[in-house]
């Protein structure tokens, strides 16, 4: 299958730079880039949002577990 991607001249230049130092083609080195990217564990799977991987604060001004809803968050922010 054929496609067409537009790249910056900056990281295109990279690429044919890096192409002629291994001495393939462009069309094989990135080949190689999408099946190895293909490859490894997706990068956002450990990136998902919940209150577990927010930062916490801890002292005196600490908010409990259970205020950390959206729902308590809006009461603390009412007047």
């Amino acid at each position: 299958m054929r496609t067409t991607l537009e790249l910056p001249d900056p990281l295109f230049a990279r690429l044919k730079a890096r192409a002629a130092s291994e001495r393939v083609t462009l069309k094989q080195l990135l080949r190689h880039y999408v099946e190895e990217g293909l490859r490894a564990a997706p990068a956002r799977a450990g990136l998902s949002r919940s209150a577990a991987t927010l930062p916490r604060l801890n002292g005196s001004l600490a908010l409990e577990d259970h205020v950390l809803s959206n729902a308590a968050l809006f009461e603390l922010l009412e007047p």
